[in-house]
């Protein structure tokens, strides 16, 4: 199956021009150069963003370039289990529904291929919880037709087995871990959904919670102190992203909004390291988003981090002992495109 891009080609006259600062590019990059940014930083760095906010990032966290995966990827499910990251499905190798399953290990940085997922997808929502794997609805098409999977991997046994199957087919959601249990956001069918619903591994049974205040796919979520925020995404395609930041607190039962994303974007991984979450990358129409930004829970502000090496979206934040690791994705926005690329971001 050909993969297709999702997107238009890159517009022009997205590079503003920078009269105010006196500096021409050959010059920027020279100073790029200096505070330890390659000069052939993406051109997705210079896309509505002032040379002197790129220069402000590099000395914020620093990333280190790791083993990449065997095979190329995006759209893929991350998930953390036992210290170890697991990147599941996605497109690779002209196809958009392959059951990869791959194993790293960032103690000795290697990867090993395990048991494949039971059906080929991609956009699934994977996480980790009591020493397994879950993985939760996806698309078999690109960006279409949705499944009401659910499988759970055991690494001990290097074995898939279903379990409950989701209470509606969607693919494009967030997982995120809490207190045990499993909560499944947002993602599409047809369209986007704001469905809130929670598994609970031990039961074998989903529960209905308050839905998002806006329904919508592609979104990141992170749980810090006791609470689940939903990050970003869009309505349906790339076109409308959002910069929506929503807040669930299981105590109340509800949502809240808190500040917004510096930018909408879609199709970005989030991580929690330190006490702040940080989100990376994703996708726009005509490109993809370097930006690392960092949200501090205690001040509800936003903080630049050293951009991406390399701009990437539909992956996800694999947080092992102190480095956030982005595996996998797409270079470019849509699906035209694969990256093996495994970059770790680390704060000292």
């Amino acid at each position: 199956m050909e993969v297709h891009q999702r997107g238009g080609s890159e517009p022009r006259g997205e590079c503003p021009s920078l009269p105010s600062l006196r500096l021409t590019r050959r010059s920027a990059l020279a100073g790029l150069a200096v505070e330890g940014i390659a000069a052939s930083a993406p051109v997705s760095l210079w896309n509505k963003r002032t040379v002197t906010r790129v220069v402000a990032q590099a000395a914020r966290g620093r990333w280190v370039t790791k083993a990449p995966l065997p095979v190329a990827r995006s759209e893929v499910g991350v998930a953390i289990c036992n210290g170890r990251i697991y990147v599941l499905g996605g497109y690779a190798n002209g196809r958009v529904d392959q059951p990869f399953n791959r194993e790293y290990d960032p103690r000795v940085d290697t990867w090993r291929a395990r048991s494949p997922i039971p059906r080929g997808l991609n956009h699934v929502a994977a996480v980790g919880v009591g020493g397994k794997v879950y993985a939760f609805g996806g698309f078999t098409a690109q960006n279409q037709n949705a499944v009401p999977d659910a499988n759970v991997y055991d690494p001990l046994t290097d074995q898939w087995r279903a379990v409950a199957p989701l209470r509606a087919k969607r693919g494009a959601a967030a997982a995120v871990e809490l207190n045990g249990k499993l909560h499944l956001i947002g993602g599409r069918d047809e369209v986007s959904v704001a469905d809130h619903d929670v598994y609970d591994p031990t039961a074998n049974r989903w529960t209905a919670l308050a839905p998002l205040p806006k329904g919508r796919d592609h979104l990141g979520v992170a749980v810090l102190g006791g609470k689940i925020f939903a990050v970003g995404g869009r309505f349906n395609t790339f076109s409308y992203n959002t910069n929506l930041r929503d807040v669930y607190d299981p105590a109340s039962g509800s949502w809240r909004p808190r500040a917004p994303l510096p930018a909408p974007r879609s199709g970005m991984a989030v991580g929690v390291l330190a006490g702040r979450m940080f989100v990376f990358g994703g996708e726009r129409a005509g490109g993809v988003f370097a930006e690392n930004e960092a949200h501090d829970p205690t001040t509800d502000t936003w903080t630049t981090m050293a951009p991406m090496p390399t701009p990437r979206h539909g992956t996800g934040a694999g947080v092992v002992a102190e480095a956030i690791y982005i595996p996998a994705g797409a270079p470019v926005n849509g699906g035209s495109q694969q990256s093996g690329v495994n970059e770790a971001f680390v704060l000292s």
